[in-house]
C-alpha cells in the first residue's frame, strides 16, 4: 500500500482519515475527480498554492468547480495582491506535484485559507499528495494538522 507525506503525517498524528484511489482513468480536471469518485464537487477541493506581492507564500482550498478570486484571497491573507505560482516552482517548494498538492504535508507550513463552504459537511475531499490519491477528512480534524481558517475566496460563478 502506497503511503503518501499527507497520509503519513495524519497516521502519524492516529488522526482516521479515508483514502480514495482513482487510477483506473484518465481524470485530470477536479470536477472529473469528483465524478469518478461520485462525490458532489462543491465537497472535493483543489489546493492552490500562491505568492503574495510580499514574496510569502500562501495555501487556498477552493471547491474544484469554483476558481480562486485573486483579489479575495490577497484580502483573506492581508497582501495587496496575490498570484498562482509557477507549475515548475511547485515541487521544489512543497515536495508535491501539479495535480497531487495536498495542504498535508507540505516541505514547509504555508498560511491557509480554505473557501467556507468545507465547514458544510461532515468530511471533504482533497489531494492525498499524489495524482490517483485523494483523501476524505473530517474539516475539524484538518485543523489538528495544519493551521486554516475559512473564508469566502472564490469568485461568484463557477468556471
Amino acid at each position: 500500500m502506497i503511503k503518501t507525506n499527507a497520509m503519513r503525517r495524519l497516521d502519524a498524528l492516529k488522526i482516521q482519515y479515508k483514502e480514495h484511489t482513482y487510477t483506473d482513468t484518465d481524470a485530470i480536471s477536479g470536477t472529473e475527480v469528483a465524478e469518478v469518485l461520485g462525490q458532489d464537487p462543491d465537497r472535493c477541493f483543489k489546493t492552490l498554492v500562491t505568492v503574495g506581492k510580499t514574496g510569502e507564500h500562501y495555501v487556498f482550498m477552493v471547491p474544484v468547480a469554483s476558481e480562486l478570486d485573486l483579489k479575495k484571497a490577497a484580502k483573506a491573507v492581508g497582501e495587496k495582491s496575490v498570484e498562482m505560482i509557477k507549475s515548475k516552482d511547485l515541487l521544489p517548494l512543497t515536495g508535491y506535484i501539479h495535480g497531487g498538492c495536498s495542504p498535508i504535508g507540505m516541505k514547509k507550513f504555508f498560511k491557509t485559507t480554505v473557501h467556507y463552504t468545507a465547514a458544510d459537511y461532515d468530511t471533504i475531499f482533497f489531494s492525498g499528495g499524489r495524482i490517483g490519491f485523494q483523501i476524505e477528512l473530517d474539516i475539524e480534524d484538518l485543523g489538528r494538522v495544519i493551521e486554516y481558517k475559512l473564508e469566502d475566496i472564490t469568485k461568484e460563478d463557477r468556471v
